[in-house]
């Protein structure tokens, strides 16, 4: 008898703590829906970033190709035109064929992700440059009556940039990416020379400048968008 009564002033001692403290123990797994796989926020983030600009660029050449017959492309970089100009903005969304698209696409991916490792800002800036400096050198440089469409400038400034980090921060990391980026890609450094007719050697030379700008400049570049941060927040 003396046993169980010591068994019952434990048991009863414990659900005091118990609902003293509101102590819930639940499994791990059921705190998730089953069958779903939780990812990491940043690679999800990073996911849905570069899958949503595919996205855009493959529905985009889908509308245009099936409904508008090839129209949108009117919208590209008309050199030295006034309304050339708008192509600066749209060119890089709008393609030639679907092989033209098919070959941007996978190492946009590739090399965008590696710009976008260090984070979402380095990567919107990056973009903002080579964006622009491709389709203004384009605009200032390329043959009058051309019409220059493609995401091909951008993948090239993602490709200057990565190599030109490696130079300028002469860190591991970078050096690292810089060498890798070398040996899948090297070959596309050659897309800069107007060895091709009907390829836009001048948007790769400038997507290329573009980038090794932005790596140059990159601090300077990260302390203005703040500011702009800091603005649009007020």
């Amino acid at each position: 008898m003396k046993s169980l009564e010591t068994h019952d002033k434990s048991r009863m001692m414990l659900q005091g703590v118990s609902q003293k403290f509101d102590i819930r123990m639940q499994p791990i797994a059921s705190q998730f829906p089953e069958g779903v796989i939780a990812l990491d926020p940043t690679i999800q983030l990073q996911l849905e970033i570069l899958g949503g600009f595919i996205v855009l660029l493959w529905v985009l050449e889908t509308v245009d190709q099936l409904l508008l017959q090839s129209r949108l492309n009117a919208l590209g970089i008309r050199p030295r035109t006034q309304i050339g100009l708008r192509g600066i903005l749209f060119a890089p969304l709008l393609h030639g064929s679907w092989a033209h698209l098919a070959a941007n696409t996978v190492p946009f991916l590739v090399l965008g992700w590696l710009v976008l490792l260090n984070g979402f800002n380095q990567f919107v800036i990056v973009t903002a440059v080579v964006w622009i400096v491709s389709g203004l050198g384009v605009w200032l440089f390329a043959s009058r009556n051309s019409l220059h469409i493609g995401a091909s400038g951008v993948v090239f400034g993602y490709l200057g940039f990565l190599l030109a980090r490696g130079y300028f921060r002469q860190d591991f990391g970078s050096i690292a990416i810089a060498v890798v980026v070398l040996a899948l890609y090297g070959p596309l450094i050659w897309g800069i020379l107007p060895f091709r007719r009907g390829i836009s050697w001048q948007g790769h030379l400038f997507g290329m400048v573009g980038g090794v700008l932005a790596a140059r400049y990159l601090p300077q570049l990260q302390q203005g968008f703040a500011t702009i941060e800091r603005m649009l927040q007020r």
